[in-house]
């Protein structure tokens, strides 16, 4: 017995645009905490150091890209925004782009607190 597509996924299944219309988030970066500093590993396969350019500004972290490629008349681009819950050395930040993956490391600061506010839950 072969399985028929219910009447509700069967209406997505040739088109793109409702899959990505209800995706919750993108895959293209990994973040995490370690011996004092955050690690972020960006994919970006395909771009070349100098198409790339990371900033930093009072706690968010800034990475843009843009590659073009003329043989095919493609251009691409990349935007992505992070903001970080710890206070982070600002003289310390590292990035190295290798295989197509960038990878940040931010020290935070010894004895930096989360920054923010707790918020009450109500019963």
């Amino acid at each position: 017995m072969a399985l028929q597509p219910s009447p509700s996924s069967s209406w997505m299944s040739g088109l793109d645009f409702p899959n990505r219309l209800f995706e919750m988030g993108s895959d293209d970066y990994e973040l995490y905490e370690e011996d004092d500093e955050f690690v972020l590993s960006v994919e970006m396969p395909g771009f070349d150091p100098q198409d790339i350019q990371v900033t930093w500004d009072d706690g968010v972290l800034n990475i843009a890209g843009e590659h073009a490629d003329e043989s095919r008349n493609q251009r691409r681009t990349y935007h992505r925004r992070f903001r970080f819950p710890k206070t982070i050395d600002d003289d310390d930040i590292s990035a190295r782009y290798r295989n197509g993956i960038l990878e940040i490391r931010l020290p935070v600061l010894e004895g930096a607190a989360t920054q923010g506010t707790t918020i009450d839950i109500q019963q």
